[in-house]
């Protein structure tokens, strides 16, 4: 039996990216950068929307799979503002 990585399958779905109005921001990246020490979203974001420069997080939404993970995981701050995506946009499963 083939193993196959996360990543593999991640690249089967596609994302339409909503340039102009963005589904998920930072209310304070500040917040994120001077108060919060563990910068767990940075960690626990599956498709790895937040990345660190430096001690700055970084939230670049393309290939965000709408899971809501950032949001249950910034209970400390709430420093997250999650929508859905407008219609039509965001994550297009391949397989359901």
């Amino acid at each position: 039996m083939r193993t196959v990585k996360v990543e593999e399958k991640l690249f089967q779905n596609r994302y339409l990216v909503d340039a102009d109005n963005p589904h998920i921001r930072l209310k304070d990246p500040e917040l994120c950068e001077k108060t919060c020490a563990t910068k767990q979203c940075t960690v626990c974001c599956p498709a790895g929307c937040y990345t660190l420069e430096g001690q700055k997080v970084v939230l670049i939404t393309d290939g965000c799979l709408e899971c809501g993970t950032c949001r249950i995981i910034c209970t400390t701050y709430r420093n997250v503002d999650w929508e859905y995506p407008r219609g039509g946009y965001g994550i297009q499963f391949k397989f359901g």
